[in-house]
């Protein structure tokens, strides 16, 4: 695939190109890898509309299943880390908007650049919480980006739950093996007409949104109180 990405990753006129190619990818490395998705919708996207999407974040697979769900081309918001890894990492800076959280200037340009992206028609996936959190926390608090964005360009909120990444992909590389990941996207939050004063507001509902379903899940929660979660697993990049 290589050649296709140096193509496509070479213009920003060409992302929904290479949305098409990386969703095709994203697919082949779920269902290669042994799993499935089981996807419960109360409402779908609009192809034609841009979306601030904001999942649960508790596995490396939780992007990919992002992008194989979504038609709408969305530009991500990732950690600047991942430009480490061999090939991969190469075409990872030229499509992701890429944050080094301690640098303020830093989070400043993500802000520009998102800004920017979604002016020209693309959705945005920002996982709220900022991080990959230790297995024992049910879920984060959420960080003010993805809601400040969503605000100023009165796009709605897509919360998605991701059930199944703890169990089948940890961290921990002596947990996981083949399954199905379990997908819940929501009703969409609404954003036209509201102000940056109302952000703590909408984060707050966001919040809500995901965490009430989590805890109210007994495969999630059993993952979550397992034995031993609270050692930090991190990625070895």
């Amino acid at each position: 695939m290589v050649p296709f990405l140096l193509v496509l990753t070479s213009k920003e006129s060409y992302y929904a190109a290479f949305w098409k190619l990386v969703r095709i990818w994203s697919k082949i490395l779920i269902y290669g890898m042994g799993f499935r998705m089981e996807i419960t919708y109360d409402e779908k996207t609009d192809r034609n509309k841009s979306y601030m999407f904001c999942p649960n974040h508790a596995s490396l697979m939780d992007p990919f299943v992002l992008i194989a769900m979504s038609k709408n081309p969305i530009v991500f918001v990732g950690k600047q880390e991942f430009v480490k890894i061999p090939i991969f990492g190469f075409f990872y800076k030229r499509v992701v908007i890429m944050v080094d959280r301690s640098s303020y200037k830093s989070r400043k340009r993500v802000y520009e650049l998102a800004k920017r992206r979604l002016q020209n028609g693309v959705s945005m996936a920002i996982f709220p919480e900022g991080l990959v959190p230790t297995e024992n926390v049910v879920l984060a608090p959420f960080k003010n980006g993805a809601f400040s964005l969503a605000i100023e360009y009165e796009i709605p909120i897509v919360p998605q739950i991701y059930y199944d990444g703890k169990r089948l992909f940890s961290w921990d590389f002596f947990k996981g093996g083949p399954g199905v990941f379990r997908i819940h996207q929501h009703k969409f939050i609404e954003t036209k007409g509201l102000q940056q004063s109302d952000l703590p507001k909408l984060r707050q509902q966001t919040f809500n949104v995901i965490y009430n379903d989590l805890i109210n899940d007994e495969k999630y929660m059993k993952d979550t109180n397992r034995p031993n979660n609270e050692r930090e697993f991190k990625s070895p990049i």
